[in-house]
């Protein structure tokens, strides 16, 4: 008599580090992977074509995952008869979560949200922003699934659910994965304190008494400093303020020039920028070509001398950059660059850009570049992660059986008033039982 299959889960990597989580859940011959991103290390100093793969697994910037990867990249056959049903999923756009996407073998369906879907291949167009897959031009993307929101999705004996929830990456998900006796549900990066904190309730009342939750910890990475004092988390308390804060600059500076930059997977920070401010918002062509190629929005934008022209962009809406760089009054715009071109007394929103921190070796050289300029420099951050006292209500919607922490510096901070707390070292398997 055969025993009957058991659910485990594998934890591959991100575990105490700030992103890259990629996580296995298997039931028989079904397997499912998620996330698919790089950890993100500034001070190694590798540039793309320098992340080969055995780079990446060297300074554990990915996972040593069998059965996923392309055997063209590992030099290693998938086990297709053992793992007879496979899928992977990609929570958001954020790279320590999808960079490593095009290292999947091709015939693996990848599944992610709507908007993630839609973004990533823009984003890549220019093959800067994932790694590159084998034998594809370098601004390849491999295939992604894009999954209907709240909608099962057989992967054999497993069901994944892909479910709304909120990050300060735009269309940002959380998954929900049955097998036939266990569930577990990874909640991706997330927060109460954006612009959808009912997705995040909603995703929590669906999700709760799961036997696992596989929560991001970014918010108890550092014990040693209050959370005011943390450049994770120093700025507004939420992002509708941060655009409140934005249009209150712009009021309060009539005859000034203006500019500020974000990340560009914040889409939705951008989009409330636009829509509020009192003056005039103008992307660099870039940006405004994402927002074009992936949602159909035409925006203002301008070219630097340097940058060639976009035919998907309307020449209707150009604005010289000659005509930004006189303005004081009635334009508020990105820049990307040539700082030593703004004028002296202006005003620069560092909004959750890059270089993203003082942890990156670029950022403070960037911040005094500015400042000698004369120019006025506002950090005006929202964290895309929940703090400590958010990540303890998210664990009370859920009330998890066993709740395993990952990307964080401090997983062991983590507690679990309904169950157990496990801290998964890299590669270690559970068997759910």
């Amino acid at each position: 008599m055969t025993s009957k299959p058991k659910t485990t889960v594998t934890f591959y990597n991100g575990l105490t580090t700030i992103g890259g989580p990629m996580i296995e859940v298997a039931y028989d011959k079904s397997h499912v992977l998620f996330d698919l991103g790089e950890v993100y290390r500034p001070e190694l100093g590798l540039k793309m074509e320098d992340e080969d793969f055995s780079t990446l697994l060297k300074y554990q910037l990915i996972g040593d995952v069998p059965n996923f990867y392309d055997p063209k990249i590992t030099g290693k056959e998938i086990d297709h008869e053992r793992w007879q049903h496979s899928a992977a999923y990609i929570s958001h756009l954020h790279l320590d979560h999808s960079k490593a996407m095009n290292l999947l073998a091709p015939e693996i369906p990848l599944y992610a949200g709507p908007l993630t879907a839609a973004l990533l291949p823009v984003l890549n167009r220019d093959g800067e922003f994932l790694l590159p897959a084998a034998d594809k031009p370098k601004n390849y993307t491999r295939p992604i699934i894009a999954a209907k929101l709240n909608q099962p999705i057989k992967v054999g004996d497993i069901t994944l659910t892909v479910v709304p929830s909120d990050h300060d990456a735009y269309g940002a998900t959380g998954l929900i994965v049955e097998t036939p006796d266990k569930t577990i549900v990874h909640t991706g990066d997330i927060r109460l304190h954006g612009y959808h904190p009912d997705w995040v309730r909603q995703f929590m009342a669906t999700g709760k008494g799961c036997d696992m939750l596989i929560i991001e910890g970014t918010g108890v990475s550092w014990p040693e400093r209050s959370e005011g004092d943390s450049e994770e988390f120093k700025g507004v308390k939420n992002e509708v303020e941060l655009t409140e804060r934005v249009v209150k600059y712009q009021k309060d500076n009539p005859k000034r020039q203006l500019t500020f930059n974000t990340y560009p997977t914040n889409v939705e920070r951008i989009l409330r920028i636009i829509s509020d401010s009192p003056r005039k918002v103008v992307l660099h062509a870039k940006r405004a070509e994402l927002l074009k190629l992936a949602l159909q929005q035409d925006v203002p934008y301008y070219y630097l001398p340097e940058d060639e022209k976009i035919d998907a962009l309307d020449p209707n809406l150009e604005i010289s950059y000659q005509d930004l760089l006189k303005d004081d009054h009635q334009y508020f715009w990105q820049v990307v660059g040539h700082y030593d071109q703004l004028q002296k007394g202006g005003l620069y929103i560092h909004s959750n850009a890059e270089p993203l921190g003082d942890f990156d070796p670029a950022y403070a050289p960037f911040i005094e570049n500015i400042e000698k300029r004369g120019i006025e420099l506002i950090t005006l951050r929202c964290s895309g992660h929940a703090d400590v006292a958010e990540l303890k209500e998210i664990i009370a919607g859920f009330e998890p059986k066993i709740l395993a922490p990952v990307h964080t510096l401090h997983p062991e901070l983590e507690e679990n008033p309904f169950g157990e707390r496990i801290l998964p070292k890299r590669g270690e398997v559970f068997t759910l039982s």
